[in-house]
Order: structure tokens, then sequence, then C-alpha cells
């Protein structure tokens, strides 16, 4: 029986196990120190299913990405399918942006925080730089393809793949040999993608357990405020961005959300965008969206449409302003507010980038980098939110496109499509010894 609980019921199993695991080496181990120690071969599992992912993400995204492009047939096709796409994380990324500023604004978590402030000069020890329009190109443009590769750059991996795409469909006849050479590769990194798969109940358990033997469940209780007034901001940019869903996809857009539920509760659970990468992919293929459209759309959203992160850079820097007792005047949170616009783009491949990107701005305008000092503890808890929201951003953002395109199937065509992708995977299972 426990064989057909559904893969979301597993990862939510394993979410509560590692709550409770992670609870009682909290209890039993009161020395921070010691409890580190422990968190620290607890998460030994789930570095290596998120190194596993990080593994396969460069050579999927390049694979699938190029055999979508060559699919289009022209460099015309690409380029509009881009730009639809780059409106819709502008205009996505701008709501996330202000729904961030008017929730701290109206319910000022900063005020009367009753914690004890970090010292002015205390360091976060995060790289923080000034932005300036050079450096975001200059990082556009890979300087050598194996390196985007190798450091997992993949806003880098897209440019050098619609290059090699666009040259493919280019080639017609003469590029086929090597069209068909990648596709198989890509089928091979999905192989491998359901392998790893496997091991997501594991990770999820070992990183929930993790946190919470490090900073138990009373460090929620402190923060109770800040976190309750995020997540309400998540909620509600949940809820535009299925109203905006809905909008084009109709009622269909329930359907998507059904098809995403455990890619967003991997995401949320192991708190990384990345992890869900394979699994949305997945689920767009079952939702009726080409793959042409998906494996290019989806790899831009991961640096230009990355909704959770960038509501949270608005909320935390007026939570930490707030904090210092620093009024900022409207004009100076919409100044904040574009500068974010630009600073964020291209964050995905960047550790804790949400972090960084907050603490630039911090410097910028004379707010205490000491503050985010502050949020560090419950930042895990955050970033699940964070990425459970970029996992459902970026979903409905690629339906959205692909029915834009014409590349969406009829809800008829997809339901058949989805039999024979769960008949497929069926004979698959079945093919796997033991």
């Amino acid at each position: 029986m426990t064989k057909r609980l559904p893969p979301a019921a597993w990862i939510l199993l394993a979410m509560v196990l590692g709550i409770l695991v992670g609870y009682m080496i909290f209890v039993n181990f009161p020395d921070k120190k010691t409890a580190t120690q422990i968190a620290g071969y607890v998460s030994i599992v789930s570095d290596v299913f998120l190194r596993l992912i990080k593994m396969l993400i460069g050579p999927l995204v390049f694979s699938t990405l190029v055999v979508g492009i060559a699919h289009m047939g022209d460099a015309a096709s690409v380029g509009r399918v881009f730009g639809k796409a780059l409106a819709w994380f502008i205009t996505a990324s701008l709501i996330s942006l202000i729904l961030g500023l008017v929730m701290a604004n109206l319910l000022q978590p900063g005020l009367n925080l009753g914690l004890p402030l970090p010292d002015i000069g205390a360091s976060a020890n995060l790289a923080t730089s000034k932005f300036t329009i050079k450096d975001f190109v200059s990082h556009l443009v890979p300087k050598s393809f194996a390196e985007a590769m190798a450091n997992n750059e993949i806003l880098q991996i897209v440019v050098f793949s619609m290059f090699f795409g666009v040259a493919l469909s280019a080639l017609g006849e003469k590029g086929k040999t090597l069209v068909a050479a990648i596709d198989e590769l890509s089928h091979a990194m999905l192989k491998i993608t359901g392998y790893v798969m496997k091991l997501a109940p594991l990770a999820v358990m070992a990183a929930m357990a993790a946190t919470v033997a490090v900073n138990g469940l009373e460090i929620l209780l402190k923060f109770a405020v800040f976190m309750g007034d995020f997540y309400l901001g998540l909620f509600l940019l949940w809820g535009v961005l299925i109203a905006a869903g809905f909008t084009f996809l109709g009622p269909r857009v329930f359907k998507l959300l059904v098809l995403i539920k455990e890619a967003f509760l991997l995401s949320f659970a192991t708190a990384s965008s990345e992890a869900a990468y394979p699994k949305i992919l997945d689920a767009l293929d079952r939702f009726g969206v080409r793959r042409k459209i998906s494996a290019f759309v989806m790899p831009m959203g991961y640096s230009f449409n990355l909704d959770g992160s960038m509501m949270y850079c608005t909320f935390a820097v007026l939570f930490i302003a707030q904090a210092y007792g620093i009024a900022l005047p409207m004009g100076t949170q919409i100044t904040m507010l574009l500068i974010l616009m630009l600073t964020s783009k291209g964050m995905a491949g960047v550790p804790r980038a949400s972090l960084v990107v907050i603490a630039a701005t911090l410097n910028q305008f004379n707010i205490p980098e000491a503050g985010l000092l502050l949020i560090l503890g419950v930042d895990t808890f955050l970033d699940m939110g964070r990425s459970a929201t970029n996992a459902v951003g970026n979903s409905i953002a690629t339906a959205v496109v692909a029915k834009w395109e014409g590349e969406l199937m009829s809800d008829a065509d997809a339901t058949r499509n989805l039999r024979t992708i769960e008949a497929e995977a069926a004979a698959r299972a079945h093919a796997i010894p033991g």
C-alpha cells in the first residue's frame, strides 16, 4: 500500500520526520557547537542530493534548450519567444518588488522588535559591490562555455545555447545529426534525473532535520511577526501569480498547480529552486507545454523571474531600516526598488544570493549591514518560501508564453499526452531490475 503514496506525499512525510528528528537533536544536544556538528553529518544526504542536481542542471539546460531552439526554426522565432518571456519576467519582478515594498510599509515588521540589535559596526561577511551595467553585461556573456558549465552559470549557458541552437537550425540538413545526438543527451540527462529524484524524500528529511537541529523551533517564535508578515506577503503574491495565470490560461491554471505540487514541496523543503527544475520541466510536459518552449523559457526564468526572492529583497531591506529606526522617504524607496530590479538579475547562480543583493543595497543607502545578522538565523525558513514561490512563478510564466506562441496543447490533447507519458513512465519502472 505504501508504494501507492504519490511522490508529494512522501516529501510531506519526510518533512515531518525531519522536523521531529531535528528537534530531538536540538533537545538532546543543547550545546550549539555539538548540535551544529551533528547537523553537518545529517545534512550530508541533502548536500549530496543538491550537488547531484547541480551536476545535472548545466547539461540538462544546454541539451534541452539547444534542441528546443533548433526545432523553433529560425532566429526570428527565438527572438519573439525571448521578447515575450522577458516582458512577463520584468512585469512579474516589478509586481513582486512593489508588493514587498507595500507589505513592509503597511505591516511595519521592524518596529518595536523586542530583540537586541547587532552592533552597527558588525559585518555579515557577505561580498558586496556597487552595481554597474558594465558588470552585468560582462557577466551575461561567458568567457568560456566550459567555465559557465563548471560554475553552473545558468544565464551564461542560456546565452551560449541560444547561439548554438540558432546555428544548428541554420545548418538545415547538415545539423540534423548533431541535433539528434544532443536530443539523445537530453533524454540521458532526464533518465539520470529520474534516478537522482528517488533520493528526494531522504534529502528533504535531512535538510529539515539539520535546520531544526541547529536553530530549534524557538527561533520561529522570536521572529514570528517578521516571518508571519513575510509569508502573508508570499500568499498574496501566489494569489497575484495565479490570477495572472487564470487570465491567460483560464481554469487550466489549477491543473498546472496540481501537477507542480511535488516540485513546489521539493523546492520548499530543500530551500532550493534548482532542486525543482527537472520536476517542473516534467510537470510542464504533462500540462501540454511543448518542450521547445519550456526548455527555453524555464532556464531564463531561473535568472530573470525569481518572484519570491524579489519580494524578499524590498521586504527585508525595509525591515532592517525599520529595526534601526531609519526612515526612508518614498522617493528613496522607489529608487531602491528600481536598483533592485537590475541588481537582482542573474542571482540564481550565487549562493544565498538574496542576502548578497540585500547587503549591497544596504550599503548603497547607508543602512547598517549588521541588520542582516538579525535575519540570518531564520533565513533558511524564509528561503523555503522564496524558492517555492519561484517554482510557481516560473511554471505559470512558461505555460503563459507557450499559450501566446500557440505551443500549448488543448486540454484534450494534453490529457492524451499525459496518459502517454504515464504509460512510458510505468513501462520504464517495470523495466528497472528489482
